[in-house]
């Protein structure tokens, strides 16, 4: 499950972050820069004031690529008892060796290395903070208001990320100018948590105070995680919306998101002088999505059409297709993935084999899709009932 993180400057933030039922307590400085620390005795009266009740992590601030200032900064955070210790990796000659300098640390506190989209990430060093003892990884943004982090890093390259700091045992975080219409985007991947920290503020601006308003809005688009004797302060009827579980309302009808006309290069094609290069290909979805409301007003409430695009983006990415059917397949499954889509229509026109366009148009349902999942899960059960009920009839008659 995806957890939420939110920036704070200490106790009063803290406070209203967690009675809004944020699941980590993030310690930040947004004046300092993208990683500016608070004092450490910030640190301790905000781990005194949590108690417990979530956990406290807090950045090491925007640091030299020098071995011996960042163990010695990451020790100081260390001692006042937070529960995670962020470090910010900037390029450099020394990542490396920074790394194995904070190896004795991690061996006693929870390390979290941060990469930055916007500045040419090295994700070959994830093995490196695995062998020296990290405990997670995670993507932000070094230049704040230059841009949100799905601009420096679009969402196909974001799985290969997850999927490879997973495989080395670390936790996996995304962060970099988030804002609500990007957490349907991200959730998909599955990251162990999200920051957000302009996103808590009026009018988004990081350096200001975060707003109970603000950091409820984004609290309600991820689901919660269950607190032992802690009521949810998420609406469930709304995280249907965004397809959390199956509640949508089916007498509030459907809606009909599309996508029309996104051309990509991709690499497709049974023949042979298809393999080795990418041609145009056009893309149109159109899927039938239960409503959750009558009154429309926020990214809670409407299926994005960005998860379409973004999920096109990342089959496409995963390398050489041969037919366009099997692509038209892989989208149709990925728009079915959400239960409130209910119909999707899925159009796969190859632009470049001459004077006009060539592909398939397919339909899925999730009647049908419910149907062949039964099969394909117990295909001995389903041809033993579809003998036995003839067989029966006529023994009965």
């Amino acid at each position: 499950m995806t957890r939420m993180l939110a920036s704070v400057t200490g106790v009063d933030e803290a406070r209203v972050a967690l009675e809004a039922g944020v699941d980590i307590i993030d310690l930040k400085d947004p004046k300092a820069g993208a990683l500016g620390a608070v004092a450490p005795e910030v640190m301790r009266r905000t781990v005194s004031f949590i108690a417990g009740r979530a956990p406290v992590s807090a950045v090491c601030g925007d640091l030299p690529m020098q071995p011996a200032v960042i163990r010695a900064k990451a020790e100081e955070v260390a001692a006042t008892g937070v529960d995670y210790v962020k470090v910010g990796f900037f390029p450099s000659a020394d990542t490396a060796v920074c790394a194995e300098a904070l190896a004795p640390l991690a061996g006693r506190t929870k390390l979290i290395a941060v990469l930055f989209a916007d500045l040419a990430p090295d994700f070959e060093f994830l093995p490196a903070f695995a062998r020296h003892g990290f405990h997670g990884a995670m993507v932000d943004t070094a230049m704040k208001g230059k841009g949100r982090l799905l601009d420096f890093l679009p969402p196909q390259r974001i799985p290969p990320f997850v999927e490879r700091a997973r495989s080395l045992g670390l936790m996996v975080g995304l962060s970099g100018s988030l804002e609500a219409p990007d957490i349907p985007r991200l959730l998909p991947f599955s990251p162990d948590f999200l920051g957000f920290r302009g996103a808590l503020c009026d009018a988004s601006d990081r350096t200001g105070l975060i707003s109970a308003g603000a950091v409820a809005q984004i609290r309600a688009l991820i689901p919660e995680e269950p607190r032992p004797g802690a009521a949810s302060s998420v609406d469930y009827r709304l995280l249907a919306a965004r397809g959390y579980s199956p509640g949508a309302d089916p007498t509030l009808g459907t809606d009909r998101i599309f996508v029309r006309d996104f051309v990509l290069p991709v690499e497709i094609g049974a023949y042979s002088f298809e393999h080795g290069h990418s041609q145009k290909v056009r893309f149109d979805v159109t899927a039938d999505v239960l409503r959750v409301t009558d009154r429309p007003e926020d990214m809670r409430h409407v299926f994005s059409y960005d998860i379409i695009m973004d999920g096109i983006r990342t089959i496409v990415a995963r390398g050489h297709v041969q037919l366009s059917e099997t692509l038209a397949e892989q989208v149709a499954a990925h728009v079915l993935e959400n239960p409130r889509v209910m119909r999707v229509i899925v159009r796969v026109e190859k632009l470049e084999l001459g004077p006009g366009g060539v592909g398939v148009e397919i339909e899925r349902n999730r009647a049908a899709q419910a149907a062949a999942a039964r099969r394909r899960a117990s295909p001995d059960e389903v041809n033993v009932a579809a003998t036995a009920g003839p067989d029966k009839k006529g023994a009965a008659s």
